[in-house]
């Protein structure tokens, strides 16, 4: 028998980064591993907040796409893709509006899928955490297993970054959020730090799946200095690189009054890379402080991926203090798997500051501190880090790789399901396989 996967998260491929990317690159693996899959998600929308080409203009109703996988045709996922309202400055209310569109018009395709041969997993990521209730609807009536993925702890953050400032609406969501957990079959977040947060929301056992890297897209580049060149900078340039969503929850600003202090080092290079709401203020503040050592650049396409991340002399991962395992940076594992050195700004007590100190990983700043910023570059500039970068390569290799991740959780499912693995699914860890959608 083929195991059938439902998923149902709002982002999805074909968006380049964040909780989209790893949705897409985990059904991959599932679909050319032999399971049969079906998406339901809405148009790519992120990290730009805005509809993408070549989905703009058909985005105000549903469309099903199927998506082929070269040589083996028979394997394929359908993807519903359905209606959604996007803000193009997403403030609080507009993100509920943004979770609460996709619920709504997701529920109708839900809804039909009740009526078809059932699948034996449904799984939701968060955000958007509602989904869960439409999880929940689907194992009640069709009895699939419920796997409840947590992204990004999206109620904490909203409530402790004043996303949300009212008490009783953020007590009302917990109290959904509670409903969900408790339902769940299988409950997993990324990091031992949001593992404990939600432990402790629900009393349970939480699995641990955390995000990885495709090394046959992303790896280790040796003529670094060469690479820089491709993006019009000079091989003698150091390159401090932020490249990832822009928003106002990590406090990207500091990266700008970090620039300014090295002005009289026209050798240093800082580097913007990505998308987001906030992306005019830091436009402001760079115009205000005449900044000719930084460049915004847009967020790259998959085929320069690589090579940009390795070209960087150091990455920045910014988070404000309160912002403290709420999420865990999707970009580390990228940043780790081409052996770059990241410098991040995180408390003591995260499981970022606990991962990247205790196994050397990288530089670590305080955050919402400009000085220590400031420090911390300057000491990685003008040091020998190079323990650090093949701790960072070594680390990755052993823990993120894609197939070794998504095999173990896919065992650890069928185990909880009872499932014995088909002879027809054989788990190829190397294969190259050449995805081409097709709509239907």
């Amino acid at each position: 028998m083929q195991p059938r996967v439902l998923l149902i998260g709002g982002n999805f491929y074909p968006e380049p980064i964040g909780i989209g990317k790893y949705n897409g690159e985990m059904i991959d693996w599932l679909a050319q591993n032999g399971y049969d899959c079906t998406v339901v998600t809405s148009f790519p929308y992120y990290p730009q907040w805005k509809v993408q080409q070549p989905y703009a203009k058909k985005a105000f109703w549903y469309r099903k796409e199927v998506k082929y996988y070269k040589p083996f045709y028979e394997r394929n996922v359908s993807i519903y893709r359905c209606p959604q309202y996007v803000p193009s400055t997403p403030t609080g209310a507009k993100r509920m509006l943004n979770g609460l569109s996709f619920f709504v018009s997701s529920f109708l395709i839900i809804f039909a899928l009740l009526f078809k041969k059932k699948h034996d997993y449904v799984i939701s990521v968060v955000p958007s955490f509602e989904t869960g209730l439409l999880a929940i609807l689907y194992k009640k009536i069709k009895g699939a297993k419920f796997l409840y993925h947590i992204q990004d702890l999206q109620i904490d953050a909203a409530r402790d970054l004043n996303i949300i400032k009212s008490k009783p609406l953020i007590e009302i969501l917990f109290g959904i959020e509670k409903y969900i957990l408790k339902r769940a079959d299988v409950v997993s977040s990324v990091s031992a730090g949001m593992m404990e947060k939600v432990t402790l929301k629900c009393g349970r056992r939480v699995q641990f799946f955390p995000n990885w890297v495709d090394y046959k897209v992303i790896f280790p580049e040796h003529d670094k200095s060469s690479l820089k060149e491709e993006f019009n900078f000079k091989k003698t340039d150091k390159i401090v690189l932020y490249s990832g969503a822009i928003g106002e929850k990590q406090g990207l600003e500091n990266i700008l009054y970090a620039a300014a202090s090295f002005c009289d080092q026209p050798q240093i290079k800082f580097v913007i890379c990505g998308s987001g709401p906030y992306l005019n203020k830091l436009f402001a503040i760079k115009e205000k402080l005449k900044l000719d050592n930084l460049t915004f650049l847009p967020t790259q396409p998959i085929e320069k991926l690589n090579h940009f991340l390795n070209m960087a002399d150091l990455h920045l991962i910014i988070q404000k203090a309160n912002a403290t395992d709420l999420v865990m940076p999707s970009k580390l594992t990228n940043i780790l798997a081409v052996g770059g050195v990241p410098v991040v700004t995180t408390i003591k007590s995260s499981s970022l500051y606990k991962l990247v100190a205790e196994h050397h990983l990288g530089l670590i700043a305080v955050p919402e501190n400009v000085e220590s910023l400031i420090s911390v570059i300057r000491t990685g500039l003008e040091s020998d880090i190079s323990e650090l970068s093949n701790n960072a390569k070594r680390y990755a290799s052993e823990n993120f790789s894609i197939a070794n991740i998504i095999s173990q959780y896919s065992s650890h499912l069928e185990q909880a399901y009872e499932f014995d693995v088909p002879e027809t699914i054989q788990y190829n860890m190397n294969a190259q396989f050449a995805p081409m959608e097709v709509k239907v």
